[in-house]
C-alpha cells in the first residue's frame, strides 16, 4: 500500500455526492488492504474460533451489496451469492475461495449498487428491504452500507497488520 487512490468526500458537496463519495472511499479502502497479499494470506484468520479474514471480508461485503441494493430495490427474490438462505455468515467461509473469485462477486454487486443508487430519482425513493420487512429510504441504505463498510474497514485494518505488518490508510 504505497499510493493511496482514495477521494475524500467533498468539502462542501451537497448531502448524495458526499453519502457517495464516502461509501466510494470505504470501498476502495477494503480493496487496499487487500492489495498485494495472496490467497494465503487473504485467508489468514485473526484468531481462533473467528474466521474473519481480509478474503471473508470481502465476500461478506459482496452479500451486503447484493441485501442492500439489488434485493431491496430490484429482486427481493435474488438468492445471496454464498447462501441459498439469507445467511451473511456463509460468507465468512473462505475455505474454498480465492481473490478472483471473491472479487469478482464484490466487484460485480458494487457495480450493480453504484447504477442502482445513481438511476434513483433522489435519496427518498423506497425500496423494500425483504430481510427487516420493511420499506426504506435510499438514503438509508447508503448510510447502512456505508456503516458496514467502516466497521469491518476497522476490522480490516486489523488483520492487514496480523498478515505482515503493514499498517495505515
Amino acid at each position: 500500500m504505497t499510493t493511496d487512490p482514495r477521494t475524500g468526500p467533498p468539502p462542501f458537496g451537497d448531502e448524495r455526492e458526499t453519502l457517495r463519495a464516502c461509501l466510494e472511499y470505504h470501498r476502495t479502502t477494503l480493496a487496499m488492504k487487500c492489495e498485494g497479499l495472496t490467497d494465503e494470506e487473504l485467508r489468514q484468520r485473526s484468531m481462533p474460533p473467528s474466521t474473519l479474514s481480509l478474503l471473508a471480508l470481502v465476500r461478506h461485503m459482496a452479500e451486503v451489496e447484493r441485501a442492500w441494493f439489488r434485493r431491496t430495490f430490484e429482486d427481493g427474490r435474488a438468492p445471496m451469492v454464498w447462501s441459498d438462505t439469507v445467511d451473511f455468515q456463509a460468507a465468512y467461509d473462505d475455505s474454498g475461495s480465492d481473490r478472483a473469485e471473491a472479487f469478482r462477486a464484490w466487484e460485480a454487486e458494487v457495480g450493480t449498487s453504484r447504477r442502482i443508487e445513481r438511476e434513483a430519482a433522489s435519496l427518498d425513493v423506497a425500496g423494500y428491504q425483504p430481510r427487516g420487512e420493511k420499506e426504506v429510504s435510499l438514503r438509508m441504505v447508503l448510510l447502512h452500507v456505508l456503516l458496514e463498510y467502516a466497521r469491518h474497514n476497522g476490522h480490516a485494518d486489523l488483520l492487514r497488520e496480523g498478515v505482515d505488518g503493514v499498517t495505515g490508510a
